[in-house]
């Protein structure tokens, strides 16, 4: 009886940033360098390969309900339409003998600022790596997902969210020029339960689109406007002290440094705040939060809260009633991961 075809499965965690935000993205990053402070949390980008006989390929997405086929030996038109597991597959497998069907999907709705499109492509490489039996260390899964999304398909945005999904745990990300540093840290389990019981996600709506946000961002600091370059330096000096209260185990001030990190954001650019999500964050300090910011590059997605233990709850009630949706979550020390089940 013949063997069962193998099925090659690889998921990615998702990342929360709390601090350094816009200092990763070009042109900053070349002239002044920059770093980030985040944290993986147990939401995933997942994907499945199933090696066919034949030389096609057939994408299937859950998150936008779409599907794509084409053959092996075709170069994909990037067309809008799947367009980053079209860019994974060109610049990984150039010369596939044959084809495969992938299916992907993420537990967040895309936009919502978890990093939720790299986490695809890291899935995807790692997946497609794995299926090629190439060996590829953590910096080479990040990287060339970097590749895939900024330079392939020119998507504006950082670095941080390949790194982030590629390694796992909490880090604090060097950056400058093409050259990264991921310096995992050893945060107390105390602090990490804590943290955990008084973080608050809330999902705000309305997917923000972070490349036009970036843009804004970028065009600002381009025109060496004095409030976007003061932000952005502003918030690279909060994330180096956002590592240091956390590895200090000292939450009050990480949560007040979560608060000045975005106002300082704000100055980044006029789209990353809207009246609804000022409106939010607002109601959230009134009834306890100590601090937060919107996740990601801003203009929608999750918002992110610090809250007194005893307060936590109040300020949950009242977001759900303001429409958002309050995310359970922890935080996972796990990478991107593949492995291999019988196709049955």
């Amino acid at each position: 009886m013949a063997e069962p075809r193998l099925l090659i499965r690889a998921k990615a965690p998702l990342r929360i940033s709390f601090g350094g935000g816009g200092t990763d993205v070009t042109p900053f990053v070349e002239r002044e360098g920059g770093c980030v402070l985040s944290a993986t949390v147990n939401r995933y980008a997942h994907g499945t390969l199933r090696p066919r006989d034949d030389r096609q390929v057939k994408i299937q997405s859950l998150d936008f309900g779409t599907s794509v086929d084409y053959d092996i030996r075709e170069i994909p038109r990037y067309d809008g339409k799947l367009d980053l597991a079209k860019a994974a597959i060109r610049v990984l497998l150039p010369e596939a003998p044959s084809g495969f069907d992938l299916f992907l999907h993420s537990d967040v709705p895309p936009g919502s600022g978890l990093g939720s499109s790299s986490g695809v492509v890291v899935a995807l490489v790692a997946l497609l790596a794995e299926h090629a039996k190439l060996t590829l260390t953590d910096y080479e899964i990040a990287n060339l997902a970097y590749r895939i999304e900024r330079l392939e398909l020119g998507i504006r945005g950082g670095y941080q969210d390949q790194y982030a999904a590629a390694f796992g745990g909490f880090n604090f990300i060097e950056f400058f020029g093409d050259r990264v540093t991921v310096n995992p840290l050893r945060i107390k389990p105390d602090t990490i339960s804590e943290l955990e019981l008084n973080l608050l996600l809330a999902y705000a709506g309305a997917p923000h689109f972070s490349s036009h946000i970036i843009e804004d961002q970028v065009g600002r600091y381009e025109r060496g406007e004095s409030a976007s370059l003061a932000g952005l330096r502003r918030i690279k000096e909060l994330a180096v002290q956002m590592k240091a209260a956390l590895l200090r185990g000292q939450l009050i001030e990480f949560a007040e440094l979560l608060h000045e990190e975005w106002l300082a954001k704000k100055q980044l650019s006029d789209k990353i705040s809207t009246p609804h999500l000022e409106a939010l964050y607002v109601a959230a300090r009134s009834h306890g939060a100590l601090g937060g910011k919107v996740a990601g590059a801003g203009g929608g997605g999750f918002l992110m809260l610090y809250c007194a233990f005893d307060k936590k709850h109040i300020v949950a009630e009242r977001l759900r009633e303001m429409g958002c949706t309050i995310a359970d979550f922890s935080f996972t020390k796990q990478g991107v991961q593949t492995w291999m089940v019988p196709d049955r």
